[in-house]
């Protein structure tokens, strides 16, 4: 809605660009290693990734099962509090449903950053960043400093290996997920003469590029010999991830980053380099490691283009989170952007 040359982002940007478009005042969509918080930054929205469990996933299809949560976006914190006090609840159709998922209380009206902590880990300030969103996010630390927070700069090894880790992991638990759309119980089918054949136009036609080699980079990191090289040591490294992000929470209460290292980008502007484009996910995908609820604000405008700001808080911290945000959201100015009107 910025600027129809652009990508809102993905994998939820449709849900994004229907909220900042003014089509709709809030919508929901699903994040397995930040498909709601980069479309809200690029959209200039709010986008809320809950706690892993809060909101039930009985009726998404899977793609990551220990990585997809669902959630809001709004042109508000507000907005999208309101939305998941709705969607938070315990389902006994998803096994993985907290039995605590509804939100407790929150006073979003009076919250304030007011001696409030946050680690920003210099890993995910790296020159990947581009300067522009840069400049945007030391300006709003320096409001929020003038406001009464605290920001530290932090070390988090771990985080530089995010992206690798979670394209091991995702795609093995993508391969095994995607399996059943055979055209026998699920997905559509495409018929040959023999049953083998069918099955093999079915898969080779009914999905995309993208999707098949998101199976084949899975199914090869599960095979037998390669388990090892590849899964388990993933899984490895995410332990040792989520074990330093652990260590913050008893002295600070927010994780800060920057959402995307890049504002909204022209249409097909990664076609001829996929990999810088997996690598814009390199700040959400810590919140999907470890199952914690994250959130992306506007914090200001580069070169004409929202640049969101990344929150992440502990496990089951949700409440808490969304107070903090509020508080952000309002010392830096609190009005929601919107986007330019022909």
């Amino acid at each position: 809605p910025w600027d129809p040359t652009r990508s809102p982002g993905g994998r939820s940007g449709g849900s994004a660009a229907a909220v900042s478009g003014g089509l709709a005042p809030i919508s929901l969509g699903s994040d397995t290693g930040g498909s709601i918080r980069q479309p809200a930054a690029l959209c200039g929205l709010v986008g809320f990734k809950p706690t892993y469990g809060r909101v039930s996933r009985f009726g998404l299809v899977a793609f990551g099962s220990s990585l997809d949560q669902i959630g809001p976006f709004g042109q508000t914190v507000a907005d999208v509090a309101a939305l998941s006090q709705v969607i938070c609840q315990t389902d006994g159709l998803d096994n993985t449903s907290l039995p605590d998922a509804p939100l407790g209380a929150m006073d979003l009206a009076n919250a304030s950053v007011k001696g409030k902590r946050f680690a920003l880990p210099r890993e995910l300030m790296s020159d990947a960043v581009e300067a522009n969103v840069r400049a945007s996010i030391e300006q709003a630390i320096r409001t929020l400093e003038a406001a009464g927070a605290t920001v530290d700069h932090v070390d988090l090894p771990s985080l530089s290996l995010g992206v690798s880790t979670y394209y091991v992991i995702a795609p093995a638990e993508a391969s095994s997920n995607l399996g059943r759309f055979d055209g026998v119980r699920y997905g559509a089918r495409e018929e040959a003469p023999g049953h083998v054949e069918s099955l093999m136009a079915t898969r080779g036609k009914k999905f995309g590029h993208e999707v098949k080699l998101r199976i084949m980079v899975g199914t090869y990191a599960l095979s037998a010999g390669y388990y090892d090289a590849y899964y388990l040591r993933a899984q490895q490294i995410r332990g040792l991830m989520v074990a330093e992000i652990d260590a913050l929470w008893g002295e600070y209460d927010a994780i800060l980053s920057p959402t995307s290292p890049c504002v909204a980008f022209p249409l097909g502007g990664f076609s001829h380099d996929p990999m810088a484009l997996k690598l814009m996910d390199f700040c959400t995908i810590p919140a999907n490691m470890g199952g914690y609820p994250a959130l992306s604000l506007p914090c200001g405008l580069a070169d004409g283009l929202p640049v969101g700001l990344h929150l992440m808080g502990p496990v089951r911290g949700d409440e808490r989170l969304l107070e903090l945000a509020a508080g952000v959201e309002r010392a830096l100015g609190g009005a929601p952007l919107r986007p330019p009107r022909a």
